[in-house]
């Protein structure tokens, strides 16, 4: 807990305090994640159990027609892709790295100068490496990026089981997870408002 020090995380602290909110979802969950940098220091690991930050993507095409997704191993759903922040404030430079990792897709294309979607999820328990895991909270940061279809795809074993660009039009009959719909709808929305 924090006592009366400066925000460890003050860099990611103010890229969440210059994000416009979408909804009333986006506004609650940006004064969670401010308040919890202001007074929590173990915020971007594990160690801290109860919640910690992520970062997912949503990358799509360029006639913004599919998106790209993995089969997550642990939801059993098609799902973005994404990972912890692990320490590491920069969360920008997390999601490239994950996206990487689980779908090879390297070359892309940020559409949107910082952060495009903020959300928290609740993260059932589950068994990850043969080993327990509790319900905890995800603080989720997402960036928007747009990639080329015609890149080789590769999945990451340990992480998920299939990976493929998905098209938008019954991409949510697809996730198995119905209380993620409402994030990935609200940024398939916003997406087809871009001007770019």
């Amino acid at each position: 807990m924090r006592t009366m020090s400066p925000i460890k995380n003050k860099e990611l602290y103010e890229q969440i305090k210059n994000y416009t909110p979408e909804n009333e979802q986006e506004e609650n969950d940006k004064r969670l994640m401010l308040k919890s940098l202001a007074e929590f220091d173990d915020v971007l690991t594990r160690g801290n159990e109860m919640f910690h930050f992520t970062t997912s993507a949503w990358v799509v095409n360029p006639d913004r027609t599919k998106v790209l997704m993995i089969y997550h191993n642990i939801y059993n759903s098609w799902s973005w892709i994404g990972g912890h922040a692990d320490g590491n404030s920069n969360l920008l430079e997390v999601v490239q790295r994950e996206i990487e990792e689980e779908s090879g897709v390297t070359d892309l294309n940020l559409l949107v100068n910082g952060i495009f979607g903020l959300s928290i999820q609740i993260v059932k328990p589950h068994i990850k490496r043969e080993k327990y895991v509790s319900s905890h909270l995800h603080y989720d940061i997402q960036f928007l990026f747009e990639a080329s279809e015609d890149q080789k795809l590769k999945i990451a074993p340990n992480e998920n089981s299939n990976v493929g660009w998905i098209d938008i039009s019954n991409f949510l009959d697809k996730v198995q997870e119905d209380h993620m719909k409402p994030l990935y709808q609200k940024l398939m929305d916003k997406v087809k408002r871009l001007n770019i």
